[in-house]
């Protein structure tokens, strides 16, 4: 469970986080969809503790962020114009991501790039790919292991219609499993379908 509890971001003068307070469960897909500037991503950079909150504070499974831990324990984040490493295929990028919490299998890697749509086995490079590719990968990177909180921005763009449903179906698979789920994007219509509840991000507040 996510506790946001009165939170607050300024950045030099201007506030893009406006008194927040949610809470987010597991086994559900929250949507959150607004303009450019809103404050999505800003929202999604707290959660996942890569800023500090001007006020207020975010509690993780009864833990506060920057108090008891730096970050969430278990998380898969696409945040922004991620990109992984070009040199790499799929498969040795999440190899090396794999090293750090020393969570995931050889099988974990092999299963997320098959249930994105990716061979696994392919030798061609990331910088070969194309957009939709990379982002299946960025996918892929954000569920390998299996994390109890999902945070994505954007998750289909460059993506086309059929990966669009691979990518819906991963998510209820997902959702299924008890993970916390969590989708900025510009367009409502987008993630309707497929969440349980849907917020409102418009000049850094939250709208239920």
């Amino acid at each position: 469970m996510i506790i946001m509890d009165n939170i607050s971001k300024k950045i030099k003068s201007k506030y893009v986080l406006k008194n927040v307070s949610y809470k987010f469960e597991g086994g559900k897909i929250y949507g959150i969809f607004g303009r450019n500037g809103s404050g999505k991503t800003m929202l999604l950079r707290a959660l996942s503790g890569l800023i500090v909150p001007t006020q207020g504070s975010i509690q993780i499974n009864g833990k506060q962020l920057h108090q008891n831990v730096s970050c969430p324990t278990s998380v898969g984040l696409i945040i922004e114009n991620m990109q992984l490493l070009p040199q790499y295929n799929g498969y040795k990028n999440l190899n090396i991501l794999s090293k750090i919490k020393k969570t995931a299998s050889k099988e974990d890697i092999s299963n997320a790039l098959e249930r994105v749509g990716l061979d696994p086995y392919s030798k061609l490079k990331v910088k070969k790919y194309s957009l939709g590719m990379k982002q299946r990968l960025n996918i892929a990177q954000a569920i390998f292991e299996k994390p109890e909180i999902i945070l994505l921005d954007e998750p289909i763009n460059a993506i086309d219609e059929k990966g669009v449903k691979l990518v819906h179906n991963i998510l209820l698979e997902e959702k299924k499993r008890g993970a916390i789920i969590i989708i900025a994007t510009h367009h409502k219509e987008d993630i309707t379908p497929l969440c349980d509840y849907i917020l409102k991000m418009s000049d850094g507040e939250l709208i239920d």
